[in-house]
C-alpha cells in the first residue's frame, strides 16, 4: 500500500536502499527546545526530511504556523513563514505621507507575488511602475491577460519616443464622441485592395507585412 509523502520518516531516497541515511541527514547534539500545549521555540531544530537545520524554530499549536530561520542545506539563509490563516503587516503609523515607509529589496533574483486562487489588488494615492534596464532585454514593464486588460481614467496618456503599434486579429475601432484628431508627417491608409494589385501610391508590401500567417 503506497505511504503518504508526509508521513514516510524514511530518510532515504524512493527506491534507494544501499546508501546510509545518516550520510546526508543533518545532526546536531546541542538543539534545544522550549514548549507547551499552546506552541514552542526551537534553536537548532533538524527538518523532518533531515536535509536542513533551522537556527531558530517558532511554532504555534498547530504546526503549519511557524517561523524558521535555517542556516544549512537547500535553504541556506531562508526565513520563511507560514500561515493557516491571513498574514498582516502594518506600519507607518508615525510617518509622514513623503516618506519611505515599508521597503522590500531583492538585492539579487526576482520577486514573486502569487495568488494562487484570488486577487492581487495594489492601491495608494499613486501607483508608479518603474523598470530600469539597458539593452532590449532590460527595462521592460509587459501586461499580459488570458482575457481583458482595461483601463479606464479621465485621462489616458502614451508617450513612445521610437515606436508604437496596436495590432488585432479582430475588429478594431477608434471612437470619439467629440473632436476626433489624427496628425502625421504622411497618413497612409491600406486595405486588402492593393492585395493583387498595387495602388499607384504603394502599400502592397505594407499588406503582405501584416497579412502573414
Amino acid at each position: 500500500m503506497a505511504t503518504a509523502r508526509n508521513t514516510n520518516n524514511d530518510r532515504l531516497l524512493s527506491g534507494d536502499q544501499t546508501s546510509n541515511p545518516n550520510d546526508t541527514a543533518k545532526q546536531n547534539y546541542t538543539a534545544i527546545r522550549y514548549g507547551n500545549d499552546h506552541g514552542s521555540i526551537c534553536f537548532g531544530h533538524i527538518h523532518k526530511p533531515g536535509d536542513v537545520t533551522s537556527s531558530i524554530l517558532l511554532q504555534g499549536q498547530d504546526g503549519r504556523h511557524q517561523i524558521s530561520l535555517d542556516r544549512d542545506g537547500k535553504r541556506k539563509g531562508w526565513t520563511s513563514s507560514t500561515s493557516p490563516g491571513n498574514f498582516q503587516l502594518e506600519c507607518g503609523s508615525d510617518n509622514e505621507e513623503s516618506q519611505d515607509t515599508l521597503m522590500l529589496n531583492a538585492k539579487n533574483g526576482n520577486i514573486l507575488i502569487t495568488a494562487t486562487n484570488g486577487k492581487i489588488r495594489l492601491q495608494g494615492t499613486d501607483i508608479e511602475l518603474i523598470a530600469v534596464g539597458e539593452g532590449g532585454d532590460k527595462g521592460n514593464i509587459r501586461f499580459k491577460a488570458t482575457e481583458n486588460i482595461e483601463t479606464d481614467s479621465k485621462k489616458l496618456l502614451m508617450n513612445a519616443k521610437n515606436h508604437y503599434k496596436i495590432v488585432t486579429p479582430g475588429t478594431g475601432e477608434i471612437v470619439s464622441n467629440g473632436v476626433l484628431k489624427m496628425y502625421g508627417s504622411i497618413i497612409q491608409g491600406v486595405t486588402d485592395a492593393v492585395a493583387k494589385k498595387d495602388s499607384k501610391v504603394g502599400g502592397q508590401r505594407f499588406q503582405k507585412k501584416n497579412n502573414q500567417a
